[in-house]
């Protein structure tokens, strides 16, 4: 099956200006759409076509975002070992897109003063089947106790939300999974 050249094209546009809003929304949580526009190569008029408001735009670009977070453990645990997988994906991944995306963050947070609307929920279920995929994969290979819950390990990884941007944080990443492991880790 083909694809019209202008659908084609919709597709590009549609995915320059997540990419483009994603950038600039890394940087802070200010999203201007003739900015955007014209980092894009678009008409203002498409990025409204795409996007009818910035709450719009700013919930696609977080939904991209938590698909790239969640795409990737597939990979890991096709690659690594599951407690290296389990590591590399917190430390490399998750960590550096809690890190990277503060002013996504705070664009979602300003996108929704009067409470109009909720983050997709998908986004998060999607979030926890990776962590829920992690840990299962661990618990088969025997790497962890086999009676720790997926909400534990989340509540755990919570301890992420500690860590600054503007600290060393890819050391303390580090040192919060050494120390969930800690606890997860089989008797053995």
């Amino acid at each position: 099956m083909t694809v019209s050249p202008r659908r084609a094209d919709t597709r590009r546009n549609h995915d320059r200006i997540l990419a483009v809003a994603a950038q600039s929304l890394s940087r802070s949580a200010d999203l201007s759409f003739n900015a955007l526009a014209k980092e894009a190569g678009v008409g203002v008029g498409t990025v409204y076509r795409h996007f009818p408001t910035p709450e719009a735009l700013i919930l696609a670009v977080y939904d991209r975002e938590v698909c790239h977070l969640v795409e990737v453990v597939p990979d890991l645990l096709e690659s690594l070992p599951p407690e290296q997988a389990f590591r590399t994906w917190v430390t490399d991944h998750l960590t550096q897109y809690m890190m990277t995306k503060r002013g996504l963050a705070d664009a979602l947070r300003l996108s929704r003063p009067s409470g109009s609307g909720e983050l997709p929920r998908h986004a998060y279920e999607q979030l926890v089947a990776a962590v829920d995929r992690l840990l299962r994969a661990n618990i088969a290979a025997g790497t962890v106790r086999p009676d720790l819950t997926t909400a534990t390990l989340l509540r755990g990884l919570g301890g992420l939300l500690y860590l600054r941007p503007d600290d060393d944080w890819k050391r303390q990443a580090g040192e919060l999974v050494d120390l969930l492991w800690g606890g997860m880790r089989t008797g053995d």
